[in-house]
């Protein structure tokens, strides 16, 4: 292991980074308040300092299949997402077929590629392009689409805000995970995403799998997999741990594993804690042009559960 490796394990090492960035954690201020967390902004924050583990998100605590068309709203969407949403409680995913057209999905592969090529941007060892909007306006429009973010917020209750963008050529090959490990909110439940196909997705280039109803398994929190910390150190668990619980966990709920195997344009919600990852890559030669938007509520608290750092918004 490097120094650099070393040091992130001491929590010193993200405050200090923390208060470098302190005007990206003022978003957390009025939350903090609100859900009396007595901490200063760059302080080391995690599911600890909270009483519960319960969402509260209103699609959560109600049966969207009972109050969905009761909210001022509903029916402005189509029929289709109208039933989908619906069934939101049961399920913990939507899937708009042909929400952006082929042209929006080629500026957004052209604008990638740019960057690759620019090397702005480095490909990551799980085949990531991260943050793509900061360098390109078309990621960024695309990001920031209206009736995607009224959707959303209307799913959440709460006005969304993105803060976070995927792009990927190659199929991730990422194992089973719920999104709420990495970015966690609290109360809860106030992290949503969409995953957008950006060309047709072939079976043999490691599509996307999610398990339906797995939403409404018990969140899974540092503690759950003994990655304790102390007052100055992180957890010592491997990430793998995580992923080994939530493979045996899988293994014991009768939950029907779904392959996503969408056209171009077509859109896939998911609610924070639905198990989701990617299938192994069989033809190294195909692609998997996609982006997945991740958003949270505006005013819950926001950090990474992992890491108890909390999360750095733009400006």
């Amino acid at each position: 292991m490097n120094i650099r490796s070393k040091l992130k394990e001491y929590k010193l090492a993200h405050w200090i980074n923390n208060l470098f960035h302190y005007r990206r954690l003022q978003h957390n201020k009025k939350a903090y308040r609100q859900y009396g967390v007595t901490k200063t902004l760059y302080n080391s924050i995690s599911s600890k300092d909270f009483p519960d583990k319960t969402s509260g998100a209103w699609l959560d605590v109600n049966d969207a299949a009972v109050v969905a068309e009761q909210q001022p709203g509903f029916s402005a969407f189509s029929a289709d997402v109208q039933q989908q949403l619906k069934n939101w409680s049961r399920d913990g995913y939507l899937h708009i077929k042909n929400y952006f057209t082929a042209e929006q999905a080629d500026a957004v592969n052209n604008a990638v590629a740019s960057l690759i090529h620019q090397k702005h941007l480095p490909v990551t060892h799980d085949n990531k392009v991260m943050f793509g909007y900061r360098h390109s306006p078309v990621i960024k429009e695309m990001m920031h689409d209206k009736g995607l973010i009224d959707l959303l917020s209307f799913i959440l209750g709460k006005e969304v805000q993105p803060f976070q963008t995927l792009n990927f050529v190659k199929g991730s090959g990422q194992r089973a995970h719920s999104d709420s490990i990495h970015m966690t909110t609290y109360p809860l439940g106030y992290l949503i995403a969409a995953w957008i196909a950006l060309e047709d997705i072939h079976p043999d280039s490691g599509p996307l799998f999610y398990y339906p109803g797995s939403h409404k398994l018990p969140y899974l929190l540092n503690d759950d997999f003994e990655n304790y910390s102390t007052r100055f150190k992180l957890g010592q668990k491997e990430y793998t741990d995580y992923e080994d619980l939530v493979e045996d966990i899988l293994s014991k709920n009768p939950l029907e594993k779904k392959i996503f195997l969408p056209k171009k344009g077509d859109v896939l919600i998911w609610h924070a804690n639905l198990i989701h990852g990617g299938i192994p890559v069989t033809n190294p030669d195909l692609t998997r042009k996609s982006m997945v938007i991740h958003y949270y509520a505006k005013d819950v608290v926001k950090y990474h559960e992992i890491t108890e750092r909390p999360s750095l918004m733009e400006e």
